[in-house]
């Protein structure tokens, strides 16, 4: 299945966030660290930005906010957004003029381009329309999220025990859990990935945290009761060598040289 008749068919991008205990606690974690490294009411582009749900509250601050996702319903979902505009596009080639960004997000393209030179397109874009000294954000899924979910979910049978495997070992995942086909990335790996498209001052942390799957296996409604823990447990190990990689997923910080 292509990227979008996935998200045309799947499940509803809009709540994707909000569905689930994990999802809940990287939304709030996102917004906590992107807040962290916004300096003032700044240009962003949103690359795969979905249906506008971090554009949204980017703009709701102030932030003038441009919106670009591979599906045509996203993108028309997005533009009702108020103070957001979107359009179809690619992140391996971006409709923008150069050095016309103070702040670009790659939160989502990094981890469906699953070639290394389909990664490396979309950061050197990223780059090009970034004006120097801007902000780079960009995610990658964790090569250990399944292997966290399905151990603590009580689905690590030994059919899925392979595959688990696989993506630890070479970032390929397969499907196994749902999802399409992707790339999942260790701390190292990302940051290796950035720095060489030309970035400086890459700074890569651990979104969720080690709690995440707790808080999935005890269900969404004790989320208010767990949240605030879970979130203490992420920002004390956000760049811990030793634990980054238990969080579901990653985001690079860093900056177009001046």
């Amino acid at each position: 299945m292509d990227l979008a008749t996935h998200y045309a068919t799947g499940p509803a991008e809009d709540d994707r966030l909000a569905r689930t205990p994990h999802g809940r606690l990287e939304y709030l974690r996102t917004q906590e660290l992107l807040r962290r490294h916004l300096r003032g009411h700044e240009r962003v582009l949103d690359v795969g930005g979905g249906t506008g749900v971090h554009a949204a509250w980017l703009a709701a601050e102030g932030h003038p906010v441009h919106l670009v996702d591979v599906v045509p319903a996203h993108v028309d979902r997005a533009a009702a957004v108020p103070g957001v505009t979107a359009s179809v596009g690619d992140a391996r080639g971006l409709d923008a003029a150069d050095a016309s960004y103070d702040v670009v997000l790659l939160l989502g393209p990094l981890y469906h381009l699953v070639e290394a030179a389909d990664r490396t397109r979309a950061l050197a874009e990223a780059r090009r329309v970034l004006r120097p000294g801007g902000l780079l954000a960009a995610a990658g899924i964790s090569r250990y999220l399944s292997l966290l979910e399905a151990g603590a979910a009580g689905t690590l049978s030994a059919d899925r025990a392979d595959p688990v495997r696989e993506v630890i070992e070479t970032g390929a995942y397969d499907g196994h859990a749902g999802f399409v086909r992707t790339h999942w990335h260790t701390a190292t790996e990302l940051d290796d990935e950035v720095a060489a498209a030309g970035f400086a001052d890459t700074t890569v942390f651990g979104v969720e945290g080690p709690a995440w799957p707790a808080l999935d296996a005890a269900g969404i409604a004790e989320y208010p009761h767990l949240a605030e823990s879970a979130l203490r447990a992420a920002r004390i190990v956000e760049r811990d060598p030793h634990l980054i990689d238990a969080s579901a997923h990653l985001l690079a910080f860093a900056r177009r040289p001046a």
